[in-house]
Formats: C-alpha cells, structure tokens, sequence
C-alpha cells in the first residue's frame, strides 16, 4: 500500500518551487508552484530512467493513480516500456477514428471495381450501403457492434424489405471482412447474427409463359401509346430476353450489325463473363429505327432527362402497368421467364443452348466443363426462331396442344 491518503493530496498546497510527495514504488504527486498537482511516475527501462505521465488530480484521482501505476509496472515486468506503448496506443486509436465505416466501405467498392464487378451489382450494394450510412457510416469500423448492425438490418426489415434485409446483412459482412483482411477491424459482427432476421419467402418474378397470353402481350405492346424509346425498349425485352439492366445500358458501339451481332462486355454481366446475342432480321430493323432516334448518343436507350445516363431501371416496368399488366403479372425481368418456358415446351432446341443465351452459369462444375460450348450456331436459328414465334402470336395465332415430341402447331 502506498504512504498518500486522499486527503494529504487534496490538502497540499503549492510553494515557491516544484515538490514531490512520494506514494511508493516510483508514482508521486508533483505539486507546482502554480497549485497544479501532476501524477507522475518514474521507471527504468532498458538501462534508462523515464517518467510517464497520469493527468492531474482531481480528475485522475489517488485510487485510479494507483492502478495506472499498477498497469505500468505490468508492462514492465513484461519488457514493454509503458510510454512507448502508450504512443502505439494513442496512434491506434487515430487510425481507428479515421477509419470509419463509409470509408472503408468505398475502398472496398473501389476494389471490387478495378476487379471487373459488373456495375449493376455495384449499384445494388451502394443502393444497400446508403441505407446504412446514418446509422454507422460515421463510426469507426473497429468499434461498430452487432447491435448497432442489428438496428440497421431492423430498419430495413420494418418496412417489409426481407430479402433486402438479407442482402444487407451480406454485404454488410463483406465489407467487414475486407477491415479484418486489411487490419482495420478485429472481426465481423454481421455472423453473430445468423438467425436474427425474418427468412423471406421464396417468389419467383411474375411472368407471363403461356403462348396465349404472350400473344396478348405482344399485341398490347404494338399499341403503346407512349414514349417512343420506351416502345422500342418493350419490343426488343421480348425479342432478346436480355436481363434489364443488360438492355437499358446497351451501348451502339458493342452492336455489330454486319454480323448481326450483341457483344454484351462481361463487366456487365451478372456472372462477369462476356456474352453475344444473336440479332434476329426483326431485333435488327428495330434497331435501326431506333437508330433514328438515339444514334447520335452513346446509349442506346438513353434517360429522358440526359444523354450521359441509361434509361431509368424502372421504365419498362411501369410500361407494363400503363398497358394493364400489374407486377403479380408480368415484369421487365418476365421477359426472360417467357422465353425460357415457351423455348423449352418448343422442344426444338437443346436446353444448353438456351441456358447458354439466358447468360446462366451452370452451377456443377463437371457439367459445365462439358457443356462450355457456346451452341453458337444453334443460338442465331434459335433467336430467329423466336422473334418468328413472336409475330405469329402477335398475330393472333391459334395455339394447339401438341400431339406428340412437345412441338406445337400454329396457325395464322
């Protein structure tokens, strides 16, 4: 125990020099002429004499003094000089201040964009992260809890966003993980909660897959009466059954109409490799009209508002509002559902083929070394094909039920 009591401190008073009342093993009370009274304590280290500085009483109190000596003298003990340790500690705690969520967040956006991630993921995970933002943007990454994650994935799920919800906690999590790799966190609060947030339901997107009703679609689509780029962006959805981010960002220069051909870049594609669309005679004259309308520009479907930007994500959709079809019924994204199930109850084309032209990444990995093949001849009669069934049904085709192998007899 040391020689102070609390009240031989509180009751020093200052004189004409600096003096020191000794508490034991090397911590004393400077008092200064001034009144101050500084916790001090001296110590060895490596053959040298130092002196490590505790703050002043009141504020730092006899008992806390103590345990700050204690501490030090720990350290020592272990060959750590407390001082330079304290200097570690205080440059540590910078770094984590300045390292804040948002910050380490757009680095490892910024990675994952000099990776090739296809732009329509990035612009999903940013539309995530800007949810998160006020709530911990600001805090450094090092010190956000599982809680406060959790108070962000609940704000999300309140507003019945589940799967969002899901997503964020993924993402969330991924950008925690890039602070551990890179050392700027310890570890990933988002896995202690696996189990915290509501499961959402499986649904598939709504889609029209009945040649009747597709039918009706397309002759619906022939009597939109609005923008004219937006017509021209509902025909070519149902000609190409490309995904819609893929169509409204399509550039003139990745079209080489000599070879009738779409050569879709692969950082703009969902599965990051490249993809080409064989141009059907009717996607080809549609792009030639619109040709007419937006050739001069870099976007093939430009905004309405700018030149410099894609068609809004959610034009086509609201298309198919305007023409009668609610979103439990068909969608942009319904296109490709369309057309998978009618390629397929055709029974004309290898279902590689057509998985091939849907851009889908098969998920075994033997069987993908197998069927690598790009079906390329197979995929332009397929597509041709396709635009053909298209007009036959927007011409009022009559559907028969297949007598035998799945093919189906139309006629005008």
């Amino acid at each position: 125990m040391g020689s102070l009591f609390a009240t031989t401190v509180s009751t020093a008073r200052p004189r004409d020099k600096d003096y020191k009342l000794s508490d034991g093993d090397g911590l004393y009370l400077l008092v200064r002429p001034n009144g101050a009274k500084l916790w001090r304590l001296n110590y060895r280290h490596l053959e040298k004499h130092r002196t490590l500085a505790f703050g002043g009483w009141p504020e730092v109190s006899l008992a806390d003094a103590r345990l700050r000596r204690d501490e030090a003298r720990r350290l020592i003990a272990a060959g750590i000089d407390p001082g330079h340790q304290r200097k570690v500690d205080a440059a540590k705690a910078r770094i984590e201040e300045n390292h804040t969520f948002r910050s380490v967040a757009e680095e490892w956006i910024g990675k994952n964009e000099r990776e090739g991630m296809a732009e329509i993921t990035l612009s999903k995970i940013r539309w995530l992260l800007d949810k998160a933002y006020p709530r911990i943007g600001n805090r450094p990454i090092a010190k956000v809890t599982a809680q406060e994650v959790l108070v962000v994935l609940r704000s999300v799920e309140a507003t019945g966003r589940y799967e969002s919800a899901r997503r964020m906690r993924s993402v969330l999590g991924r950008v925690f993980r890039y602070a551990v790799a890179t050392t700027r966190a310890e570890r990933d609060p988002t896995g202690d909660l696996r189990g915290a947030l509501i499961t959402p339901k499986s649904k598939h997107l709504a889609a029209i897959t009945t040649p009747t009703r597709a039918g009706e679609l397309m002759r619906a689509i022939e009597g939109y009466t609005g923008h004219a780029i937006t017509l021209f962006a509902l025909r070519l959805s149902a000609h190409l059954f490309v995904r819609p981010g893929e169509l409204r960002q399509a550039e003139w220069a990745e079209f080489d109409f000599d070879r009738s051909v779409w050569n879709l870049p692969a950082e703009k594609m969902k599965m990051r490799r490249a993809h080409r669309v064989p141009l059907s005679t009717q996607a080809c004259t549609l792009f030639e009209q619109l040709w007419e309308l937006t050739g001069t520009g870099r976007y093939c479907f430009p905004s309405f508002r700018t030149g410099k930007r894609p068609m809004s994500e959610n034009t086509v959709n609201a298309a198919l509002r305007a023409l009668g079809f609610g979103q439990e019924e068909m969608t942009a994204h319904g296109f490709r559902a369309m057309a998978a199930t009618l390629l397929n109850e055709s029974g004309r084309f290898n279902p590689d083929a057509i998985e091939r032209q849907l851009a889908h990444m098969e998920n075994d990995g033997v069987r993908r070394a197998y069927t690598r093949g790009e079906y390329w001849t197979e995929r332009v009669t397929m597509m041709q094909w396709w635009s053909d069934e298209l007009d036959r049904l927007r011409n009022g085709a009559k559907v028969l039920k297949p007598n035998f192998g799945g093919q189906r007899a139309t006629s005008g």
